[in-house]
């Protein structure tokens, strides 16, 4: 006798009988794994620069997607680590969700590492980035600093409002833009040496602001070989349009013929403060009777004379001499227009032996001044903040010696507080082109990669 299986019966006969075709065919996935393609992941960047203890490193995004899956559904993790000892895969948080995620570092060792990235999408799927990483060590003032990525040899600062700061670079003629509340590159930047028609750096060392216009400087000094380089004899401007985020800049005018001036106009006061010799051939800009200009900002009340800050000479040129300072009473007409400086009376502050590294007022023409020595590009001798209140009979009030622990230089200030208030705070950038960051014993200014190069930008408490 025949007998008819009921239709749950067929069915499960039915499935099994495909089981075993997939079987045959070697096919074992699942039947609807099939519809998964493969994950794909991208990072915003490959390398990246962080450092032990740092407040606000830069996040990675991560962009992650697989087709016939919801991206919500994929998981995104470090699964690997060349040299836990700087950053482990437990040093790695990813946040958020759906296709685009953050991924941030904390470093405890200084050095290099690669973090594989991967994302594990349905059906077992996967996929991986490498994250070329590279930490500092942990800083004096850590929770106040913040890096400013792309490039290691800050030179000069100007605020541009909407916590954004224009930054000038002494090995290139890129200006950037950068957050100055976040570690991380710039915003954008301009590359101004095709405009001014130089080929080699200017060495832009200063930086003033008076209402739309930014005027720059080179240092105007030979180079560290003593030989005369004409794009560092060089001044400009920029004009800025929009602030913050949106800050836009265009080259203006320029002028090539500064530092020649400036010897003339010494050698027809009695050479007293030795601009011929110091422009010598042979002779390099970083000596105690070298020259070499590093400060920049116009004098009281004034959008017409510029003081230039003089790393070198120090008047008399000898240990315990005075820092200089030359008005040139047109400066925006020479910046601005070509045309022949003029210059005032010489000024002489006494910064207890230190030269001027940089020089910025407010519009209440409350200055400070970073002083640092003649001679060193590192941190063997000291550095200090000085107020002043631009008069040249006035002598500058030391407000506090900078720290020098740490890699890099202090070079720059962003923009003066009012210094009345109490608490009222400043922001400073290091040139760190010369520190060793990672440990390898390579240059900042060396690195092969640009995210490994970075400057520090630290807030200091300076009224009241």
């Amino acid at each position: 006798m025949l007998h008819q299986s009921s239709l749950p019966g067929r069915r499960a006969a039915a499935a099994a009988g495909g089981v075993l075709l997939l079987a045959a065919l070697g096919i074992n996935a699942p039947a609807h794994a099939a519809s998964y393609g493969t994950p794909t992941i991208g990072l915003s960047v490959s390398y990246l620069s962080g450092a032990v203890g740092a407040s606000g490193d830069p996040a990675v995004t991560v962009t992650v997607a697989q087709s016939g899956a919801d991206a919500a559904e994929l998981g995104v993790a470090a699964s690997a680590s060349s040299k836990p000892s700087v950053a482990g895969t437990g040093d790695v948080t990813v946040t958020g969700s759906g296709g685009t995620r953050k991924l941030t570092v904390a470093a405890h060792g200084r050095g290099y590492t690669d973090l594989t990235v991967k994302v594990t999408g349905l059906g077992g799927k996967t996929a991986t980035r490498t994250l070329h990483y590279a930490a500092s060590a942990a800083v004096q003032n850590a929770a106040d600093t913040r890096y400013l990525t792309g490039s290691s040899d800050s030179s000069a600062a100007v605020d541009v409002g909407g916590g954004y700061v224009v930054v000038a670079d002494d090995e290139s003629n890129t200006l950037r833009l950068y957050d100055r509340s976040a570690s991380g590159g710039p915003v954008r930047s301009w590359d101004v040496g095709s405009e001014l028609g130089v080929s080699k750096e200017i060495d832009i060392e200063g930086a003033a602001r008076a209402g739309d216009t930014i005027y720059w400087t080179g240092s105007l000094g030979n180079n560290k070989d003593g030989e005369y380089k004409s794009p560092r004899n060089t001044v400009f401007t920029t004009k800025v349009t929009g602030s913050g985020a949106a800050t836009q800049l265009t080259v203006g005018g320029s002028y090539k013929k500064l530092r020649d001036d400036l010897v003339a106009w010494d050698k027809a006061n009695g050479d007293r403060l030795g601009f011929a010799a110091g422009t010598a051939d042979g002779e390099a800009p970083k000596q105690i009777d070298g020259f070499n200009i590093e400060g920049l900002e116009f004098a009281p009340g004034s959008k017409t004379t510029a003081y230039l800050g003089f790393r070198a000479p120090l008047v008399p040129p000898k240990a315990g001499g005075k820092a200089l300072i030359v008005p040139v009473t047109n400066f925006d007409k020479v910046a601005g227009s070509g045309a022949k400086a003029v210059m005032g009376a010489p000024i002489e502050l006494d910064l207890g032996g230190l030269s001027i590294r940089d020089i910025r007022k407010n519009d209440a023409d409350q200055y400070l001044i970073v002083a640092g020595s003649w001679a060193a590009d590192d941190n063997s001798d000291p550095y200090a903040l000085y107020t002043w209140d631009g008069v040249a009979s006035h002598a500058p009030v030391e407000r506090a010696e900078l720290p020098t622990a740490d890699p890099g230089g202090w070079e720059a200030v962003v923009d003066v507080p009012d210094l009345t208030v109490p608490g009222a705070r400043a922001q400073l950038i290091t040139d760190a082109g010369s520190a060793d960051l990672y440990g390898d014993g390579t240059e900042a200014k060396d690195l092969d990669h640009a995210e490994w190069k970075k400057s520090r930008a630290v807030w200091f408490t300076v009224g009241g």
